[in-house]
């Protein structure tokens, strides 16, 4: 399915029945999913974010913004934030399936319709925006609703759809295409804006204005004032003072958190704000984060710690909601703040059991869960089993020369169990897929037609998921060669089953991959996919071997 992220921002944080009401406007159109609503009383504002297919999506946020432009009168509005109207600003997101081309033209035509239908002026920014002078969104805000009239005088801003006429009680609004956008606040002990302000200048990208000795500000020979750059690329903040928190923040967006990621402007406003005697005490995320944010954050403390950063998710996760101190104005619950998990919608029923459960379900007769849930859940046990040596072995004294080795081994076995971990459901639900499949009806001939390709799309899935689960157990082989090459002596027989159920993960997957295989009526790819697995066999089997040998060379010698 192809899902785009929609972001809007409302000029409205304190009127509850308002923001349901525009929210009702979004969870009551098909094909999306309401995420997230994040009001602010001080700032006067309420993030929303939603996902969806790009059609629902766009149509979601047009309903939205009709929505706001009923309930909400700008003429009355105050906040701490910055806002041009009652929908300040809408981006949208590409995620699953999409690409930044397809959410700029959504931004578009959601533009023109705001325009035509609503009387509303748009301006299009970010990577929707028609000039580079459009791009950033602070340019666009500047002066704000209460300079909305004479900007729409200016013939340089010029909305890029709709009249250039003053709605007095909608304003204007903002639309535009974007990378994914964290919002993010780190708080200060402290109730003064200006120290805030202060650590904002020095790490935003656009930096500050260069001043000279007696505080004029230094032009260049074309007139425009000389900027110093600020210390991150990506970066925007502004310093605030929220009176419901009776603290000052440093209000921060990631445009970027790939290139800057969030822990690295934590760590450098904690380090300006000693220096001026204060203290953060820690942050708050707007909105949703992407999971990844989160890992990098998590492995970073972890080996500031000199620990493995190669442990389950769940820890990392964990980590950087106690390093990043997100607990600290408000509870932050991993479910609901990480956008991955809203969306997920992988099924987790096999996993999910405890395993007397998962051994009764196997047990039982019925076809599914079988051999090919089981093989998976073997790599994934070997996966585990390869992270364990390695994390035993990072930190440990004797092992400094393969230190970075073992935590590198130990991350990708994570990453090799998570992804095994799912194929346990998968493969049942690939088996499920066959039935349902061979029960269509096949009375004409266009049922038998839409039967065959049923059955034909749900064996090709069937035969994918352990072809997957094949491909892996290669590299569970080599964690587990190089925990038993390198990794703590003293659990030398626990990466010796690493490299036993790794290649029992094999044998089972390869098993399935040709059980599966005569049901395919593709010969080529029939041909392929069976050249494939039983070159992937013999590989993982050599190797396996090869590991297992030294293994128990190795263990001889711990006996003798």
């Amino acid at each position: 399915m192809k899902l785009v992220e929609c972001v809007p921002n409302f000029s409205e944080g304190r009127d509850p029945e308002k923001i349901r009401a525009i929210a009702r406007e979004i969870e009551a159109t098909p094909g999306v999913k309401l995420l997230d609503v994040d009001p602010g009383a001080s700032t006067h504002r309420t993030v929303v974010t939603f996902v969806g297919t790009p059609e629902a999506s766009a149509e979601a946020a047009f309903r939205a913004i009709r929505k706001a432009a009923e309930v909400i009168d700008m003429t009355t509005h105050k906040g701490a934030h910055s806002r041009i109207g009652a929908t300040d600003v809408c981006p949208f997101v590409p995620l699953a399936g999409t690409t930044m081309a397809d959410c700029v033209r959504l931004a578009r035509e959601l533009g023109r319709r705001v325009a035509d239908e609503l009387g509303i002026p748009v301006y299009l920014y970010e990577e929707a925006a028609a000039s580079s002078e459009r791009r950033n969104l602070a340019s666009i805000r500047q002066g704000e609703y209460e300079g909305l009239p004479d900007k729409l005088k200016d013939p340089a801003w010029m909305p890029d759809f709709g009249r250039p006429v003053f709605n007095p009680r909608s304003g204007a609004t903002v639309i535009g295409a974007r990378e994914f956008l964290i919002a993010y606040n780190i708080n200060l002990d402290t109730r003064d804006r200006k120290l805030a302000s202060e650590i904002a200048l020095n790490i935003r990208e656009s930096g500050r204005l260069r001043r000279d000795k007696d505080g004029n500000i230094v032009r260049d020979a074309s007139g425009e004032a000389v900027r110093i750059p600020g210390r991150f690329s990506h970066v925007k903040a502004v310093g605030w003072y929220i009176e419901d928190y009776g603290r000052a923040q440093i209000s921060i967006n990631f445009t970027n958190f790939k290139v800057t990621p969030v822990h690295a402007v934590f760590d450098e406003v904690r380090s300006q704000a000693a220096r001026l005697g204060l203290r953060v005490t820690g942050s708050e995320l707007v909105g949703l984060i992407p999971r990844e944010a989160l890992l990098a954050a998590g492995r970073h403390y972890l080996r500031r710690q000199g620990k493995s950063s190669g442990v389950p998710e769940e820890e990392l996760i964990r980590q950087a909601v106690l390093s990043l101190g997100l607990n600290d104005v408000a509870p932050f619950d991993p479910g609901k703040k990480i956008i991955e998990l809203q969306v997920d919608e992988a099924p987790a029923k096999l996993v999910g059991m405890d395993l007397r459960s998962f051994a009764n379900e196997v047990s039982m007769d019925s076809p599914a869960p079988g051999g090919g849930s089981v093989a998976a859940l073997c790599g994934a046990l070997s996966a585990s089993l390869s992270a364990m040596v390695a994390n035993l072995t990072v930190g440990k004294k004797g092992y400094e020369r393969v230190d970075r080795e073992m935590d590198r081994t130990a991350g990708q076995a994570q990453n090799l169990k998570d992804r095994l971990l799912r194929a346990v459901d998968l493969d049942t639900i690939a088996f499920g897929r066959v039935m349902e499949a061979l029960r269509l009806p096949q009375a004409t001939a266009e049922q038998r037609s839409e039967r065959q390709a049923a059955l034909e799309a749900a064996n090709r899935e069937a035969t994918a998921v352990p072809l997957g689960v094949l491909r892996d157990a290669l590299a569970l082989i080599d964690a587990a060669g190089a925990a038993a090459a390198k990794g703590n002596r003293n659990s030398l027989s626990d990466a010796g089953v690493a490299a036993l159920t790794a290649a029992a993960a094999a044998e089972g997957a390869f098993y399935n991959v040709f059980i599966n295989l005569p049901n395919l009526g593709d010969a080529e790819a029939r041909a392929m996919i069976k050249k494939e697995a039983a070159s992937l066999r013999r590989r993982i089997l050599r190797r396996s071997a090869v590991v297992r040998k030294r293994v128990e060379t190795n263990l001889r010698k711990k006996v003798k």
